[in-house]
């Protein structure tokens, strides 16, 4: 029954209809409509919908058990899990803790971070540094060290208030500098940083290598990436990469640390390490960090949930589905196919100021005026209103507020490591009839034919 009074309250006044079924990268409600997935969700549906031989793992594994408690049981799957994860991170990374979701990953992260500094006696070490814009979770801890404005600033009275340089947003710079030039400049500014803050007090810092929510799909200059991996070695700063949305192939790599050749101290995971078939993530480290901790009496933290058996196996079934179906390469391939429909689009919406993004985690950008990078006008809700559009023609796609969440507008495609270039094509067919609806509603240029 869909006109049923719903006791279920959600983000917002905004309601869909009721989900039925999925079918790889396809969703259908309960009247009969699909649509395409071209988000994957939130980042999370990495190898599509309703996988047969996933699904098979899952019921296998609820035949045995779905629940065994790791302080009283050592499970199967979340030793052969662990292990499948260091087997498909960089060299280094050898120590898994499992948690329920992005969050709690980000959370574990900062308290194994701060954890590992007392066993080696820097209790001065407490700030962690993140940047603007960024998005890193919600909880209290995690959303401390988000950069967007609407989400955090209700509750910054509860917040500790951590400290951040600017994110490389490098496509909105009007300078003589070499994109190279670029990427060293905003990573100088993390060095300027800790020493203004004190490199004793500074604990980690923290990043998402590919942007996510915040700034929509956003990658740095080449030159970034190992500067500041440098700079957090000169001070004793831990490196702490946020793969919650990047992590899993999503980008066309495993990590997406791995299209740099870095090693971060830690890594956060979740979305598509359990594709949506459970809720799960993961935080990777070393030993070096790992075994100070425990020989000091532990780690002091963890989640009822965290190594679900269930949870688990559905996450080690996700693994091996990207393997024999050698998804992680097909999202490099169809990740150029995917950029370059994207950057097609440019040709007939001047309103397109930027496309951009790794693999198949892709986005564009609304300006006003390419020149200047100056975006649409707020009360146009760009954002939410192309969203729209395209749900209503049968495709899904994800937007956030560009600047900081208060101006500008971008739109994420990632669509599951599953699509084809057809499929890819049939997205585009649907996304350019929004895009016109949309012009046309705004008053927007329009230049050619499709």
């Amino acid at each position: 029954m869909t006109d049923a009074p719903s006791y279920l309250f959600y983000q917002s006044r905004n309601p869909r209809p009721f989900l039925d079924r999925g079918e790889g990268i396809y969703l259908f409600d309960e009247g009969g409509k699909r649509y395409i997935d071209g988000s994957s969700g939130a980042m999370v549906s990495n190898i599509g919908h309703s996988n047969p031989r996933v699904l098979a793992k899952i019921k296998a594994q609820m035949d045995k058990a779905t629940f065994g408690y790791r302080l009283h049981f050592r499970t199967h799957p979340s030793e052969d899990l662990a292990a499948k994860t260091v087997a498909m991170t960089p060299e280094g990374l050898d120590r898994v803790f499992f948690v329920s979701g992005g969050s709690e990953a980000v959370e574990s992260a900062l308290k194994l971070a701060r954890q590992y500094a007392l066993t080696q006696g820097q209790d001065s070490r407490s700030k962690v540094i993140s940047r603007f814009p960024s998005y890193h979770g919600c909880t209290l801890g995690a959303l401390d060290l988000t950069g967007y404005d609407p989400l955090r600033a209700p509750f910054a009275p509860m917040m500790k208030g951590m400290p951040s340089i600017p994110a490389p947003a490098t496509y909105l710079d009007r300078d003589n500098l070499s994109e190279e030039a670029r990427g060293l400049k905003y990573a100088e500014m993390l060095r300027d940083k800790i020493i203004e803050k004190g490199a004793e007090t500074v604990l980690a810092f923290l990043m998402e290598p590919v942007g996510g929510a915040s700034t929509g799909a956003l990658v740095a200059p080449d030159s970034y990436y190992g500067r500041i991996r440098e700079i957090c070695d000169e001070f004793g700063v831990l490196l702490i990469y946020d793969e919650v949305m990047t992590g899993a192939g999503r980008t066309g790599k495993f990590l997406a640390a791995e299209h740099w050749g870095i090693t971060p101290d830690i890594v956060a995971m979740s979305k598509g390490f359990g594709a949506g078939y459970a809720p799960l993530g993961a935080i990777v480290a070393g030993a070096r960090l790992v075994e100070p901790v425990l020989d000091a009496g532990g780690f002091l933290h963890g989640f009822t949930y965290a190594g679900n058996p269930l949870a688990c196996s559905a996450g080690l079934a996700v693994l091996e589905e990207m393997e024999d179906q050698g998804l992680i390469e097909n999202a490099a391939k169809m990740g150029e196919v995917l950029m370059a429909r994207l950057r097609g689009l440019m040709e007939r919406y001047p309103f397109i100021g930027d496309v951009r993004g790794k693999g198949l985690l892709t986005a564009f950008e609304f300006v006003s005026d390419r020149e200047t990078m100056e975006p649409l006008p707020p009360s146009l809700e760009a954002h939410a209103r192309l969203v729209e559009l395209a749900y209503e023609r049968g495709l899904i796609i994800y937007s956030r507020r560009t600047r900081g969440g208060t101006a500008g507008d971008h739109f994420l495609l990632a669509p599951p490591l599953i699509v084809t270039e057809a499929q890819i094509d049939e997205m585009m067919t649907i996304l350019c009839a929004a895009l016109d609806a949309f012009a046309a509603e705004a008053g927007l240029p329009v230049e050619g034919a499709r």
